[in-house]
């Protein structure tokens, strides 16, 4: 059971770390915009992008691992404030998100986390593992398009009601416990029909920075995953 917002951690000394992860094959301006708002909107010191090694609820990426985090370096280079992080790429097995919450935890004794969520994910989020444990570690922050409500009934419901503040600033205040929503401008690129499209010949400039671009024409990586789907 989730406790109530009485049991909020104690008020943090350190950097405020946005915590962005996905399968990032390829990352994309949906998944940069986002981040971009997060990080100038809720006043965080960084956004660490973190591409998934094993997910725990759907295949493995044909992309492999080092590759996928070649394009995410790639993608945010020269912004102030991105981050790549290789950690979950390192890990054995599938990859829960409060071990690499843990992880940076530990990396960052004194900081505090905000893990950054779609609705779309977190509308899943009771079954996620030890989901639970999320709140001891981080921060929710739910980035959901304009004109989309929050679920106010059920689980998630209950959840919001008790834990839920309007106010940016607060994410600050404690370490660990509250979920905040924040609207942001939401680009529909589907990863997914992105990597259709360039087995299809397409070209994928202004939905992945050029420098992504250049390392998906340099080493024809979907091409070859069109290859390998074909054979099964």
């Amino acid at each position: 059971m989730i406790e109530g917002p009485r049991h909020y951690t104690e008020r943090s000394s350190g950097p405020l770390i946005g915590v962005l992860g996905g399968t990032f094959d390829p990352i994309h301006y949906g998944h940069l915009r986002t981040g971009l708002e997060l990080l100038q909107r809720l006043g965080l010191d960084e956004v660490r992008f973190i591409p998934c090694g094993t997910p725990p609820h759907r295949a493995e990426p044909g992309t492999p691992g080092p590759l996928r985090l070649r394009m995410v370096r790639a993608a945010v280079a020269g912004q102030r404030g991105f981050v790549a992080d290789g950690r979950e790429l390192e890990r054995h097995g599938p990859c829960y998100t409060v071990d690499t919450l843990r992880s940076l935890r530990e990396e960052f004794p004194s900081g505090t986390l905000c893990l950054l969520l779609g609705m779309d994910a977190f509308l899943y989020l009771p079954t996620w593992d030890r989901w639970e444990q999320l709140f001891e570690l981080a921060h929710i922050v739910v980035a959901h398009r304009p004109g989309w409500e929050a679920p106010q009934t059920g689980p998630l419901g209950r959840l919001i009601a008790a834990r839920r503040t309007a106010a940016a600033a607060d994410l600050k205040s404690s370490r660990a416990g509250r979920v905040h929503v924040e609207a942001v401008t939401q680009l529909e690129i589907s990863a997914t029909e992105l990597r259709a499209g360039i087995r299809a010949g397409g070209d994928p400039r202004y939905l992945v920075p050029d420098a992504v671009r250049d390392i998906i024409f340099e080493t024809e990586c979907y091409a070859e995953y069109d290859r390998e789907e074909r054979k099964g």
